[in-house]
This record gives C-alpha cells, structure tokens and sequence, in this order.
C-alpha cells in the first residue's frame, strides 16, 4: 500500500471539501504521488433542464462547464501542480469507484458532511459508499477537525487501532511504514468490548483475563514485526475506546482497517463509520 503514489480526491466544491486541501497538498508532496480530482455532476436538475430545452447538445455543453470548472478548481487549489482531472457523470460514489478502478487509485481523501446531532447517526451517503465499496486506502476528516486545524500539517503521533482480527498484521505494517515515513510516535491501541451481561452469561469477571490475552497478543505481533510501539488494551464500547484513546495520545492520524482481509467483517470495521465520526484526528482506513 505504501508508499502511496496516485491519490485521489472527489471534489463538491463544498467549504468541507476545500477545508481539506491542505491535507491533500501535504499527502501528495510528503510521497511525490500522482494527484487526480473526480467530480460527479448530475443532469436532471437546474440549471441543465433549461439547457436542455434551449439546445439539443445541452449534454456535452454541461460536461465541457464542469470540466473547465474544475479545472479551474485545480489551478486555484493546487498552483504549479501537474493535476488531472476527471468529471463523470452520475452519482459520486459510484464515480469515485469507477476512477478508483480505472486510475488505479491507491489512496481516496475526502471529507464527511455529517453536521450536527444528525452527524452521530450519519456519516454521509457517499463517505459511507466509499468505504464500504472502494478498494483503496481513504483519508477522512470530519469538518470540526480540519477547520480547527492549521494548516502546516504534519504527523506526528499515529494511533492504530486493531481488533485482533485477521487483517491485524497488515494494518500495523501500514501504521508503521506510515509512522517511520513521517518519523512519528507510534501507538497502538486494542479495545475490548465486552458484551451486556445477561441472565445467562456475564463476562465481566473475565475482563482481566481478556486484557491480559490482548496485551500479551500485542506484545507478539510487535516482536513478529519489529515494531517499536506503545500499546494499550481497554474495555469499553470501540469506537469511544478508540477515539478516547486517540485524545489521550494527541494523536495527528487514527490507522484502521477495513475488514478486507479474506473479505471477514472484522468488529472494527462494524465499529467504522462511528469511529470516523467521533474521531477527533482524521482516519485513514485501509
């Protein structure tokens, strides 16, 4: 995965989607990588409708707008930059799928629009389709993050979070490669969770013993990979666990996986989309 060398990054036109520029000018200079921008535009609605009874070509007319606009975006963004750029037709997740596949796109960096209360129980319809469908890495940052931010971004304390799962060794590869590129301060982080106790079983006399296991199983993996790493197991809900941890460690960048290894669903994978919401660093989920 590392390093990464074509980056992708859907564009809106949005303040949140500006608001990580920096983010990506930083990503895209720190690894040399190749920089596409993707916008998906739609045509059934105003003002394409009033080109459309104005004049037949109105299609190919709507694309040529959006293709100069966003060119100009990429100028204005990204000044002196080589920087391709693709518009398509049709809906956004779908789109960045498709650029993905077809680019060979190793990293996707977008923002989320969640806002307010409703941002705890939505992520965002294209944020949410990306991760789940997209192959590549994806950098997200929920829009209270990146706007308290400055702009001189620079890693340097990386949290990963694992769940033990099969995908384990790969994500702490990544964080770790990750971590000695940037020359940040690893941490890893194990959450965990005990289910509610019940008339039949309650798992809570084993919490010792289940944070004992996990530590000793991270204490491992680390000897297996020569990895020089903090490590913390706790109980607790995952994602408040993780991004608890992540305050606590003045983490610049939270690593997680996605659940792709042999296609498994991995607990941190269910536990995703609220652990990018709540995360008070951006996400890279791989």
């Amino acid at each position: 995965m590392l390093p990464f060398k074509k980056i992708l990054f859907p564009v809106d036109y949005s303040d949140r989607c500006k608001s990580i520029v920096p983010y990506v000018q930083e990503m895209v200079g720190h690894f040399s990588a190749q920089l596409t921008l993707v916008h998906a535009y739609g045509v059934g609605v105003l003002p394409y409708t009033e080109l459309a009874v104005a004049d037949p070509d109105w299609p190919e007319e709507v694309r040529r707008r959006e293709e100069q606009r966003l060119k100009e975006f990429a100028a204005e963004a990204f000044p002196g930059q080589r920087v391709d750029s693709i518009v398509e037709e049709g809906e956004p997740g779908i789109a960045i799928d498709k650029v993905v596949q077809h680019q060979g796109a190793d990293l996707v960096m977008m923002p989320t629009h969640g806002r307010g209360p409703v941002r705890r129980l939505l992520l965002g319809s294209v944020t949410a389709k990306v991760l789940h469908d997209v192959s590549a890495a994806v950098w997200t940052g929920a829009g209270r993050i990146v706007d308290n931010r400055p702009h001189n971004i620079s890693y340097k304390s990386i949290l990963c979070a694992v769940d033990l799962s099969d995908e384990t060794e790969a994500v702490v590869r990544a964080a770790a490669a990750l971590a000695t590129s940037y020359h940040a301060r690893l941490s890893l982080v194990h959450v965990v969770e005990l289910p509610p106790p019940n008339i039949d079983v309650d798992f809570t006399p084993f919490r010792k013993e289940l944070i004992d296991a996990a530590n000793h199983r991270l204490r491992e993996l680390k000897s297996q990979l020569g990895i020089d790493a903090s490590h913390t197991s706790i109980d607790g809900v995952t994602a408040d666990g993780v991004c608890h941890e992540a305050i606590q460690k003045e983490a610049d960048l939270l690593v997680v996986g996605r659940g792709r290894a042999q296609g498994a669903l991995s607990r941190i994978w269910s536990r995703l989309y609220a652990i990018v919401r709540e995360s008070p660093c951006p996400v890279l989920s791989i």
